[in-house]
């Protein structure tokens, strides 16, 4: 009788562990998710308890798998930090759908990993090229071959105009918009969302959160906000209770208040050298006497967490006193002690998102004293209000990723409190304003001291100007940005500018921040993609739903690998003795450094085959090349020629065309057109053109810079190389639109993220000392990674370029730069 009642709880039982084997893979994503199976088992008791009873085992089952899978969610969820928390909602969805055997694992399995394309030669032509990019065609191509998408290819013909339809529209994932004949009825949630990741891939996060919602609940997309409160509410006095730090935030102030509301001695230390001894007298007298204790900064005192670590372990044998909590604070660390981790409560703090919060926090943080202290209220009021923005903006500008800065900074609340300081400090002690001098300490120094990318702080420097000026005081209502919500209020008392605050959009449009709609776009692949890589990762090793496992997957690309790649040459046969110019260094160089690609190659593909058949050990070196096989990215191992961030199968293709333009170098001479991004090093090749210049024309080559006439004809055309300098083909632009019959910046269409740009003559002339007016300084990056590597920085050079109809600022505010390659 017992056995059979207890049979009954198995589908309890299966979606416990489930959960459980979820929470353990965490610490995949971040060394600072660590949870215990004594935390866990707690917690399902506490669910055993509290979930509704029933007499009816089935309702009871029901209830308690409910009950139990989303007090996992709400109580997990608080040690997230906000870009894991839909991923975990998403795992559990699909976890519970694949116990359930209500997901198909081959689609799943396309979902994450989409479809590469080795060899273009067997490829159907896309029929829509003017709206389907290459990466998606490689993905719908690759789609067709499963069992529940036949003949998605010929749709595309038969009704191109119909996909372009669902495609342009704003949100593909509602059920507004059709997916074309019979699509719409023949696909399945799941099915959906694979046609959305190949043609839509900024809608992957929003058809996500929409396949959750359909499957678990709305609650399940809607994570509880951190209430200390609560969480006291949850902990005991024997385990720590540890904020896991972003930058630019301080949990110590909401400690503070919630310790005076409770009437609790709280004590706080700031970790770092020799602090130990006190940080220990604080937590012996607080375990006597109910006292809180929070050590800050644990991240800065690693030396000492393994003391701590014994410390916490013993704490139940010390009986603490029921009041007593310790409380810890650390940035993530790979090397925090787990035994601390899984015992402790975790609640991840990150500062707030968006103008509005940024704006609201900034203003209630200010006292009536301090907002009344300055002997030019007119100015300072309005000043200061442009400065919030200026903060807030700066902020949140990191949401674009590439096209907000080059390089991520932390800007926090001490920035500002310096920069009110100054703003004070200067307007009282002059009638005139200074401009120039409040410019310069606010945008070079305070904020200016974490800037370390010249671009960055030319972006800086126009968004001060923009907000610093003689108009923002004269000018009623002066506009912070183009949308007409966003403006200086008049003069008024504090509660005024709190009001303004709070009437804010809550929803930020790329405008205010002097953006294209296109810079959200952008970010929304990279956040949706960063998920599936993410999830990809904790994929277990084995055979896939079709029975191909690991190994034989690898071993087949390996083969394909080899076929394809081109056999290292002799350099000095191949160029024979050679006319000793710069140009011909170059090509030597050249070919020496991707002969030693292909030879890296070859030589990690036969031994990646040779140790899957046990032939050789397989190494920790052969095993990273076989992991990064597996996912479809390029193995580390083969990074060291050039930077790239293309997966596998399009930057193999890339390879093979940089080989190619060197090959017909080598056979015909230089070519007409060079297609700059084919070098390993594009900078050492456009060195060895002033140097041709300079030689040629008996001038130093410090004299000379450079001009960019921009070609109007199409490569074809082209009949021979020009005197000076060469023709540059394949470069392109993000964050603008490209005008081919005016040849100069424009407003770029909507989902149009990149343009080819047409060819420009890179020529080499005397250097000028002034600057045109109406053109805009572009910088020039090897890949999409504008920040670049310590050993490779991204950046080229700045090409001028016509700004069309607008001022050059706005394209700096865009983020506009040229790029020799693409992600893709």
């Amino acid at each position: 009788k017992i056995d059979a009642a207890r049979e009954g709880y198995r589908p309890t039982a299966y979606r416990a562990s489930i959960l459980y084997f979820l929470l353990a893979d965490l610490a995949r994503v971040d060394p600072m998710y660590q949870f215990s199976l004594d935390a866990y088992v707690a917690l399902f008791n506490q669910s055993l308890e509290k979930s509704a009873r029933s007499d009816d085992l089935q309702e009871r089952l029901k209830n308690l798998n409910d009950y139990h899978t989303f007090f996992v969610y709400r109580s997990t969820c608080r040690a997230l930090f906000e870009a894991h928390k839909l991923l975990f909602s998403f795992q559990i969805c699909c976890k519970i759908l694949q116990g359930a055997k209500k997901m198909n694992l081959q689609e799943y399995d396309f979902f994450l990993r989409g479809g590469q394309v080795f060899d273009k030669s067997q490829q159907p032509p896309n029929p829509c090229s003017d709206w389907i990019g290459e990466t998606a065609w490689d993905h719908i191509t690759e789609l067709d071959k499963l069992p529940s998408f036949r003949n998605i290819l010929t749709s595309f013909e038969s009704s191109a105009r119909d996909w372009k339809e669902w495609y342009r529209h704003p949100e593909p994932e509602t059920s507004a918009a059709r997916l074309p004949g019979e699509w719409e009825n023949r696909c399945s949630e799941l099915q959906r969302l694979i046609i959305m990741r190949c043609l839509r891939p900024d809608r992957i996060v929003f058809s996500v959160n929409a396949f959750i919602i359909n499957n678990l609940g709305q609650k399940y997309t809607e994570p509880p906000v951190l209430d200390l409160n609560l969480v006291l509410g949850d902990s005991t006095a024997t385990a720590p209770l540890i904020f896991v730090l972003s930058p630019g935030v301080d949990p110590t102030n909401q400690l503070l208040q919630l310790a005076e509301q409770k009437q609790i001695t709280f004590n706080t230390i700031a970790l770092g050298q020799g602090q130990a001894p006190h940080a220990l007298r604080l937590i012996d007298n607080g375990v006597l006497e109910g006292h809180w204790v929070l050590l800050a900064n644990c991240h800065l005192m690693m030396s000492w967490l393994g003391e701590l670590d014994k410390i916490i372990e013993g704490m139940p044998a010390r009986q603490p006193h029921p009041q007593f909590r310790l409380w810890l604070s650390s940035a993530p660390l790979d090397s925090f002690p787990i035994g601390i981790l899984q015992r402790a409560v975790k609640m991840t703090t990150e500062p707030p998102k968006g103008l509005k919060a940024n704006m609201t926090r900034l203003i209630n943080n200010m006292s009536d004293q301090k907002f009344n202290a300055c002997g030019k209220p007119f100015k300072y009021k309005k000043l200061l209000y442009a400065m919030c923005w200026f903060h807030a903006v700066l902020v949140d500008r990191r949401k674009f990723l590439n096209l907000g800065w080059n390089i991520p900074y932390d800007f926090n609340d001490a920035d500002f409190e310096v920069s009110e300081l100054c703003l004070r400090l200067y307007l009282d002690e002059y009638d005139e304003t200074p401009w120039d001098a409040l410019k310069y300490l606010i945008a070079e120094i305070n904020y200016g001291g974490r800037v370390t990318d010249d671009w960055d702080r030319r972006l800086m420097n126009v968004y001060m100007a923009s907000f610093f000026n003689d108009e923002t005081l004269s000018v009623p209502n002066y506009r912070l940005s183009s949308l007409s919500q966003y403006v200086v209020p008049e003069d008024g008392p504090l509660s005024l500018y709190r009001e303004v605050c709070s009437g804010l959009p809550v929803v930020d449009r790329p405008e205010c921040y002097g953006q294209h709609s296109n810079a959200d776009v952008a970010s929304q692949i990279s956040s949706g993609n960063t998920m599936l890589e993410t999830i990809v990762s904790l994929q277990p090793r084995a055979a896939d739903a079709s029975g191909v496992t690991p190994e034989d997957k690898v071993y087949a690309l390996a083969d394909d690998l080899l076929t394809l790649l081109p056999e290292p040459i002799d350099v000095g046969a191949k160029t024979g003795e050679g006319d000793g110019s710069a140009l011909f260094v170059v090509l030597t160089q050249e070919l020496d450094r991707y002969n030693a690609l292909l030879k890296a190659m070859r030589k990690g593909l036969t031994d990646v085959r040779l140790g899957i058949k046990g032939l050789v050990v397989m190494s920790s070196e052969l095993d990273a090349i076989f992991q990064k096989m597996l996912i479809g990215m390029v193995p580390t191992a083969w990074m060291f020629a050039y930077p790239s961030l293309k997966p596998l199968a399009s930057w193999s293709r890339d390879l093979l065309l940089r080989w190619q333009q060197l090959m017909s170098w080598c056979e015909v001479g230089p070519p007409k057109v060079f297609w700059l991004a084919g070098f390993t090093y594009p900078t050492g090749f456009l060195t060895a053109l002033l140097q041709t210049s300079a030689r040629n024309n008996n001038v130093s080559i410090d004299t000379l810079a450079w001009e960019f006439p921009i070609l109007t004809v199409e490569e074809k055309d082209v009949t021979g190389r020009p005197k000076e300098g060469a023709y540059i083909k394949g470069l392109f632009l993000e964050g603008a639109g490209w005008s081919y019959d005016n040849s100069c910046l424009c407003e770029p269409e909507p989902m149009e993220l990149v343009y080819a740009m047409p060819m420009i003559h890179f020529k080499p002339i005397e250097a000028k000392k002034s600057k045109a007016k109406g053109v805009y300084q572009c910088p020039a990056y090897l890949y999409p990674l504008r920040t670049g590597s310590r050993e490779r920085p991204s950046f080229m050079l700045a090409i001028d370029i016509k700004s069309g109809s607008v001022d050059p600022e706005v394209w700096t505010k865009r983020g506009t730069a040229l790029l020799l390659a693409l992600a893709e």
